[in-house]
């Protein structure tokens, strides 16, 4: 007879093959990584992954949601970190910052995918959404400060832009991640200094 799974058996399978899936579409890429390879990782029969998921597109849209989670979570936390709106801003762009250098294989799956064939869905269109908020919230905190006039979407673009510059040299080997988050610093003051009224 079947063993009956909790809530958080399924729970913990589901982490555990995300995990696994993370790992081979980074290294591999996403076309090259089967089903039955994500079963062979687990050490698990070809059919098991089929319980807890439908396709690999929709593992693949729950480790992009996790890491999308996970990543807001650090842009939240850093925001969260400091009542000065300047600081506020530059800990949420090294928050970034960290967050791509010691989770580069689930930041190239958040952002270096292309023309996914499934839709994404509700909760990855959310998560994604988080991280957004969070950058235009440290922007608005600049604006109600007197330190930047404009748009708090324009200027959230416009760091999100820079940050993602950086974060994608550091990533690159194009320079350390100690010389990115200094230039980052100073591109990011420059910009609040220029947008002072």
């Amino acid at each position: 007879m079947p063993r009956i799974l909790s809530e958080a058996d399924v729970a913990d399978f589901r982490a555990r093959l995300c995990e696994a899936a993370e790992d081979l579409f980074a290294r591999h890429g996403i076309e090259a990584v089967t089903m039955r390879q994500l079963a062979s990782a687990l050490g698990v029969s070809p059919m098991t992954p089929y319980r807890y998921f439908r396709d690999k597109d929709e593992i693949i849209d729950a480790v992009r949601t996790s890491a999308y989670n996970r990543f807001a979570d650090a842009l939240e936390a850093a925001f969260g970190s400091e009542s000065d709106p300047a600081r506020r801003s530059l800990a949420v762009g090294e928050a970034y910052l960290d967050f791509a250098v010691g989770n580069s294989r689930a930041y190239a799956l958040m952002f270096d995918l292309k023309d996914m064939k499934a839709p994404p869905s509700e909760g990855l269109l959310a998560a994604g959404q988080r991280a957004q908020d969070c950058q235009i919230r440290h922007v608005q905190g600049l604006i109600d400060a007197g330190l930047v006039t404009g748009d708090a979407k324009d200027f959230g673009a416009i760091f999100w832009a820079i940050v993602y510059g950086f974060a994608g040299l550091i990533l690159l080997g194009q320079m350390s991640p100690e010389e990115g988050r200094r230039l980052h610093r100073l591109a990011c003051m420059g910009v609040i200094a220029d947008a002072a009224p």
